[in-house]
């Protein structure tokens, strides 16, 4: 890969992310202070992840705030790839929707793409990707949605319901298209080829359910932000609203320069690790720090790059004020790795015991969730 270059697509992440680059190649639109104002009006507060641009870059939210200001209440929808085990890194979308149901007390859709899966990943039978699925399952649960509010379904248990929709989808999208969208090449299986349209489904479901037009909006990681395209093209031929749009940025994974990916697993944190594992993990992750602790206290270090700094930005610290203080210890050289390291460490194991103690939970809760035909 030549420097400077990196990739950004629904299937793959590699290099080191340019989001503003982004924002202009994928024809989004940044969060500007307005909007972080007026999302403010509503919530009361903003959420940690808006304060510091995590979530960064959107489609049609205003429009989203002019319908629910006009009593036309919009419904969240987001999925998840069912590929391994669940990591910090997607969990970092799943606790910001949560904030969002919360504050603006709409229901949600949880899209589980076991069929994707299967269909992209040549190792991964059908049944494994839909035991992922059911792993998974427990993960978003024990993220606290409201189970009133919230339906999880898979796309191999629901696709009576979901078929009648996607073919329609399909009928107005040319392959031309798809294959200039996603990639496409001869060599690509046609089932991978069909899937947009499976995944532009829930966008209009809960309208078709309910017999109504209701807004859309969709918070997730902007390297998903391709099948959505579709699905605003294809909307208004249905008779349905454009989704909405809420982007991400990554989450880095412990060494140098990338995001968590579950396909590297000493580079992220898994909700099914033990505390040691974790420990161990975040005791070996990649910092910011000069190679010597003299070095260190000489010249500082650099919280940009440095992992640690970065999971207290992005998920274990609340406190903007905490944040700063963390990186300002990092670039004068007053914290060593070790210590660094240590406090990290003591966060995660912590958050990880109480998630999998919720997970464990969970699994008496499955049924007020799931949608099946």
């Amino acid at each position: 890969m030549a420097e400077g270059k990196f990739v950004v697509t629904p299937w793959e992440v590699r290099g080191e992310v340019n989001y503003d680059k982004l924002v202009k190649e994928f024809g989004t639109e940044k969060i500007s202070e307005a909007l972080l104002k007026r999302i403010q009006r509503h919530t009361g507060e903003l959420h940690f992840m808006l304060r510091r641009k995590i979530f960064f870059s959107h489609r049609d939210l205003n429009w989203i705030l002019d319908q629910y200001e006009k009593d036309n209440k919009f419904f969240l929808y987001t999925g998840r790839g069912p590929s391994g085990n669940t990591t910090l890194g997607h969990m970092v979308p799943w606790i910001f929707t949560k904030w969002l149901q919360e504050k603006f007390d709409v229901e949600l859709y949880f899209q589980i793409t076991d069929d994707e899966k299967f269909l992209l990943k040549p190792e991964l039978s059908l049944k494994q990707t839909q035991n992922f699925a059911n792993e998974n399952i427990l993960d978003i649960i024990a993220v606290g949605f409201d189970p009133k509010k919230t339906h999880i379904f898979t796309d191999t248990q629901y696709a009576k319901t979901l078929y009648s929709t996607a073919i329609k989808v399909a009928k107005h999208v040319t392959f031309s298209t798809a294959k200039a969208v996603f990639g496409f090449k001869n060599e690509s299986n046609i089932g991978i080829s069909f899937f947009p349209a499976i995944q532009a489904v829930p966008c209009f479901l809960p309208s078709i359910l309910k017999e109504k037009n209701i807004p859309c909006l969709i918070p997730a990681a902007i390297d998903q932000d391709p099948y959505w395209r579709i699905s605003r093209d294809v909307a208004p031929k249905l008779g349905f609203y454009k989704p909405a749009q809420i982007h991400s940025k990554f989450i880095p994974g412990l060494g140098p320069g990338a995001k968590m990916s579950a396909s590297d697993p000493k580079a992220a944190i898994f909700t099914t690790d033990s505390p040691e594992v974790v420990r161990k993990k975040i005791m070996n992750a990649f910092t910011g720090q000069q190679p010597t602790a003299e070095l260190q206290r000489k010249h500082g270090g650099n919280p940009e790059i440095c992992s640690v700094c970065q999971y207290y930005y992005f998920l274990f610290e609340e406190n903007d004020k905490k944040v700063e203080k963390i990186f300002e210890e990092e670039r004068s050289g007053k914290i060593l790795a070790g210590e660094h390291k240590e406090d990290l460490a003591d966060k995660a194991v912590k958050f990880i015991e109480e998630h999998q103690k919720k997970r464990e939970r969970a699994k008496d809760q499955i049924d007020k969730f799931m949608l099946k035909d």
